[in-house]
């Protein structure tokens, strides 16, 4: 059986559980999707430590953030009330005390 009789033959088979994909269907490298990622991808395990106590307080303070935001006081002090400056928000965005 050739090639594009195999692809075109389609269907489910018994012996065959898994069914190739063409060539003109291959879309491991395309332009939008380059096959060599252009940075490393880092995965557990692979020496890099997970700081989940870190991550945990990032969601703590994006939460907090995004109540005081409906609360309408997220551009206050926390403390003084006083309001907080736009070049404090725009360095941290999560930011209770300028």
């Amino acid at each position: 059986m050739s090639d594009q009789e195999q692809y075109s033959a389609g269907g489910d088979s018994a012996d065959s559980p898994q069914q190739a994909v063409p060539p003109e269907q291959d879309v491991t490298a395309t332009a939008e999707t380059p096959a060599t990622p252009t940075e490393p991808t880092k995965t557990v395990g692979s020496g890099d430590e997970v700081d989940l106590n870190a991550i945990e307080q990032d969601l703590t303070d994006t939460e907090v953030a995004l109540s005081r935001l409906a609360e309408g006081t997220y551009w206050t002090d926390e403390v003084t009330g006083q309001p907080l400056s736009d070049e404090v928000l725009a360095a941290n965005p999560t930011a209770r005390r300028a």
